[in-house]
């Protein structure tokens, strides 16, 4: 399908084409370019790490919590499927993304040629935890982040390195994610992040976000097939001294948003967030 075209098997894509899509830019034999959001693609190793419904979920979730925001920071944000989502759903915004490893810097890198976003995305290569690599002085309306769900002693290691990092705490744990976050949220501002929610790892959240000096304010689990127990949840997050008092011990758990239907087929509620993304219902 060409990159002009308006539709795809009857859903009309929406918002605005780049003006030079596409220009200069090749898809390498071990490349996949593929659809994102509207007109907006994404370039992916056929046989590393590819996005998934949680970047998806993510993107969407803290663009609809601060749609307002003029300035955004993706942390440890991997092939770029979380910012480029935000990208395309705040198109006044200025980005910051970070990300160590160079495969997926490469990967980002040409998305955001592709997309015509160098004007207003700025990828930077390295460990946010550094302090070389955010100045202590930058601050950003909405941070997102999809932190690495397990320990480096919790799984077989044997997989794909980019895939490795983008599972198992190799440069960083939640809390740290949530450190990171707190130091540069703008007054106000918000972070949202994706994580497992079986009780122990729901308690590394609430220790985390606490020992960064930030409120959970609010929570939504994600069910992957109708009537199963949600594995992963949603979370926006403040910090606490932009909050009054009597509201930082709450926390407001939304309706669980589910995936698929017990019959298997996509759930009407998820074709809609996928919709307001701008991607395929």
């Amino acid at each position: 399908m060409s990159a002009y075209e308006t539709h795809f098997k009857g859903w009309a894509k929406p918002g605005p084409v780049p003006p030079r899509l596409n220009g200069g830019v090749a898809v390498e034999p071990h490349e996949t370019l593929d659809a994102i959001s509207g007109h907006f693609r994404l370039f992916q190793l056929r046989e590393g790490h590819r996005f998934s419904t949680d970047d998806i979920l993510t993107a969407w979730y803290a663009t609809s919590w601060c749609p307002s925001a003029r300035t955004a920071l993706d942390l440890g944000s991997g092939i770029g499927t979380v910012g480029m989502i935000c990208a395309w759903r705040l198109p006044g915004a200025r980005f910051v993304t970070v990300e160590a490893q160079a495969e997926s810097v490469t990967l980002a890198r040409k998305s955001t040629h592709y997309n015509e976003l160098t004007d207003r995305y700025e990828i930077r290569e390295g460990d946010f935890r550094d302090p070389e690599v955010l100045r202590a002085d930058e601050r950003f309306d909405l941070i997102t982040g999809s932190p690495p769900y397990f320990p480096p002693e919790a799984g077989v290691k044997s997989e794909h390195p980019q895939k490795l990092a983008c599972r198992f705490e190799l440069r960083g744990t939640v809390t740290d994610y949530c450190t990171t976050a707190a130091k540069h949220l703008a007054p106000g501002g918000f972070f949202a992040c994706v994580f497992p929610i079986e009780p122990a790892q729901l308690a590394r959240v609430a220790a985390g976000a606490k020992a960064a000096g930030l409120v959970i304010v609010r929570r939504r689990p994600v069910i992957f097939r109708e009537s199963e127990p949600p594995l992963i949840a949603l979370f926006g997050l403040m910090r606490a001294e932009d909050l009054p008092e009597w509201f930082r011990g709450q926390t407001w758990v939304e309706p669980g948003l589910i995936i698929r239907t017990r019959t298997g087929e996509i759930h009407p509620e998820y074709s809609a967030v996928k919709l307001a993304i701008g991607f395929p219902p």
